[in-house]
């Protein structure tokens, strides 16, 4: 009996707005103390290529996923050194505002979010179902998260809370029911929220009101690139050792050209001797700040 091998791994079609990019800045390797994490603006800066009739896709409506090109701005990569970004799914923030049941099913337990207190590029999200398959994560009071703990959301429905008379003084009166719009809360289901059948009384924790959480989308994995700000790179390594260059033997300027023969590098080439003519030292000067034009590669060869 032959078993087949199923693929699990598929590429991110990820839009912009839901990525977060964090940048951290040293001036060198051995710096490792006091950085300074900075949010990079994930939609102006990252742009996703989209298939085309050559890929076999629809041209400038199916994103091609996996695949992005990453723009980095002058403003912010302006220095020598590494940068170190942690591209993340965006994190929404926001407070449980109760946690509840439904007042047609008790034993379906879950959070009350309160879409006031949702950031409003993020509203978007909070429709029916539309957090399906989100994680939530939990911060303590001091505003440390909980680490390694989270709970994933099953379903998001708009809801209204109810009033209901209980013959248990222990439960609460207040219990919700699903609405089709019109309502700023959103009912959402967690799993796991249900205790296990060997144990009964055993509810997970699923939060409190008026805790601190996090909720993050799970489209794709954290990733981080390093990158190096250099002042010579590969190209300019080879216009040194293998471009164009001149020596001119009257005023001892040695000029070094790119590609297109521009002018890339210019020193100046004299000797340092002593009082008795004797050869000390052979010296090559920059001369960054008195370019001589005239020396072009074109006015010398021509």
């Amino acid at each position: 009996m032959a078993i087949g091998s199923y693929g699990t791994v598929r590429p991110a079609d990820v839009s912009p707005e839901d990525v977060e990019i964090i940048m951290n800045y040293t001036p060198s390797r051995d710096v490792t103390n006091d950085f300074i994490l900075k949010k990079l603006n994930a939609p102006t800066i990252l742009r996703p290529y989209f298939n085309n009739s050559q890929t076999g896709g629809n041209s400038g409506v199916e994103i091609l996923g996996g695949l992005y090109n990453l723009t980095l701005p002058a403003s912010e990569f302006n220095a020598l050194g590494f940068y170190t970004l942690y591209i993340r799914p965006a994190q929404i923030r926001t407070t449980i505002t109760d946690c509840g049941v439904l007042s047609a099913l008790p034993n379906v337990k879950g959070l009350i979010i309160n879409l006031a207190n949702v950031p409003s590029q993020y509203l978007n999200k909070f429709v029916p179902q539309g957090l399906v398959g989100f994680r939530i994560e939990y911060l303590n009071n001091d505003g440390s998260k909980i680490p390694n703990f989270f709970r994933i959301i099953t379903s998001s429905f708009f809801c209204e809370p109810v009033v209901t008379n209980q013959t248990n003084t222990t439960q609460k009166s207040i219990r919700y029911r699903y609405v089709d719009s019109n309502s700023n809360l959103l009912f959402l289901t967690l799993s796991p929220s249900s205790s296990p059948t060997n144990k009964p009384n055993a509810t997970p924790y699923i939060g409190q009101p008026n805790q601190d959480i996090i909720i993050t989308n799970t489209f794709f994995n954290p990733v981080t690139v390093d990158i190096q700000m250099a002042e010579y790179d590969i190209d300019s390594l080879a216009i040194a050792l293998y471009g164009n260059q001149t020596k001119s033997i009257d005023d001892g300027i040695y000029t070094i050209y790119d590609s297109n023969n521009n002018i890339f590098r210019q020193y100046n080439l004299f000797e340092i001797r002593d009082q008795f003519n004797s050869l000390l030292y052979e010296v090559r000067q920059n001369r960054n700040n008195n370019i001589d034009f005239s020396k072009s590669f074109n006015n010398i060869t021509t």
